[in-house]
């Protein structure tokens, strides 16, 4: 018998209902192979076949009449890649958006999220196209919801006399925030707010293809990182955001309420210019 045969025991006589005659002697099993006649038996043998030798695998089960044999299952599992841009994320509209400015009506028509009915403006971010560092803060405040611009009254001031520290002009960076919409009291943006925002976030990434990220207190960390930890342990390195250098520090507002923290943001925003200029990256 060749591998891949199958082998069906039968009786000499079967009744029509199944059962075998009967007889003061078992009734001796003939071998009968589907698809193939039985191949002769060496003299001297006796009973059916032998099993197969130990570690060959049983043969599979023919098909039944009637119905296509199955098609044969390779080893392992084997999952070939779509092939050119056909792929899951093929559709999303944004990768469709090459500008920065194509983002923007697309981020103020967004509804995907309460804080869309709840703001005044959208506030997308501002700043050169081509930034070679770009600074990320939490979400819009009060003023920023106003006017739909990012980081103006005091705290906006004082991250232009950081950013004027380390030799940067604002309109030399692109600054944005996680969220493009003011959250209710100015509350830490919620789980389900970023997950709806950060698409926006991470193609406006993606088309300036900056040197360096300042990322602006815990939230923004979190949401570019994709970690849970305290601030205290995301400083003092560079990390990296789908291969971009990224600093983590406070965010300017916390610096206004606690003046002792200028001093380690300074430190921080001094390794994000040395990060920018070639040195230590």
């Amino acid at each position: 018998m060749e591998l891949g045969e199958t082998a069906l025991v039968l009786p000499e006589q079967e009744r029509a209902d199944g059962s075998t005659q009967g007889s003061s002697q078992t009734a001796s099993p003939s071998v009968v192979t589907s698809g193939k006649p039985p191949e002769p038996r060496p003299a001297g043998a006796r009973g059916p076949q032998s099993p197969p030798p130990a570690g060959r695998a049983p043969a599979a089960a023919a098909p039944a009449k009637g119905k296509a044999p199955a098609a044969a299952i390779p080893a392992g599992i084997v999952a070939e890649a779509p092939s050119g841009g056909d792929d899951l994320f093929a559709a999303d509209p944004l990768r469709a958006l090459a500008t920065l400015e194509g983002l923007v009506p697309v981020i103020d028509a967004c509804r995907k999220c309460q804080l869309g009915h709840s703001r005044l403006h959208s506030v997308p971010g501002e700043g050169d196209p081509r930034a070679g560092l770009v600074v990320v803060g939490e979400a819009p405040g009060a003023t920023e919801d106003e006017t739909g611009r990012p980081f103006v009254g005091r705290a906006g001031k004082l991250l232009d006399d950081i950013l004027k520290a380390i030799g940067f002009r604002r309109e030399e960076v692109f600054i944005c925030n996680v969220l493009k919409c003011r959250p209710p009291e100015n509350r830490d943006p919620e789980p389900l707010e970023v997950t709806a925002c950060s698409p926006y976030l991470h193609r406006q990434l993606e088309l300036i293809g900056p040197r360096v990220i300042l990322a602006m207190g815990r939230p923004a960390a979190h949401a570019l990182l994709g970690v849970n930890a305290s601030l205290g342990d995301l400083r003092g390195k560079v990390h990296r955001y789908r291969g971009i250098p990224l600093i983590v520090t406070y965010h300017p507002a916390a610096l206004l309420r606690n003046p002792h923290w200028k001093r380690p943001t300074w430190d921080d925003v001094r390794i994000a210019r040395r990060i920018y200029d070639g040195d230590g990256a």
